[in-house]
């Protein structure tokens, strides 16, 4: 087996398994940071770990889409931006599924 069909088998098969288990890593860097800096007031730790592993995966996404742009030439997509605006209001994982399910589409997420 090569090493590409290695990693594709390691890999989540859905999109939303694959999103969620890369919050899951950004949830295993934020605690390691949340050692260092206290919660919010109003917030539990949890819901701060959350929601910054959630925006650190949305970061990513966004750094892959500005990659893939630059490489192709392609515009801002209208699907992309709409995405994008309704993450950044609901900030949930639904909403971090549609940003990565545009740019699959695109054929711009990475992984």
């Amino acid at each position: 087996m090569s090493q590409a069909s290695e990693r594709s088998s390691d890999l989540p098969s859905s999109l939303t398994d694959r999103v969620l288990a890369r919050v899951r890593d950004a949830e295993t860097a934020v605690e390691r940071s949340n050692l260092r800096h206290g919660a919010p007031s109003g917030q539990t730790p949890e819901q701060v770990r959350r929601a910054r592993s959630l925006r650190r995966v949305f970061v990513d996404l966004g750094t892959s889409y500005r990659e893939f742009r630059r490489r192709t030439g392609a515009d801002v997509s209208p699907v992309v931006r709409d995405a994008a605006c309704r993450f950044r209001r609901e900030l949930d994982v639904t909403s971090l599924v549609a940003v990565a399910a545009s740019l699959d589409q695109l054929e711009a997420l990475p992984w």
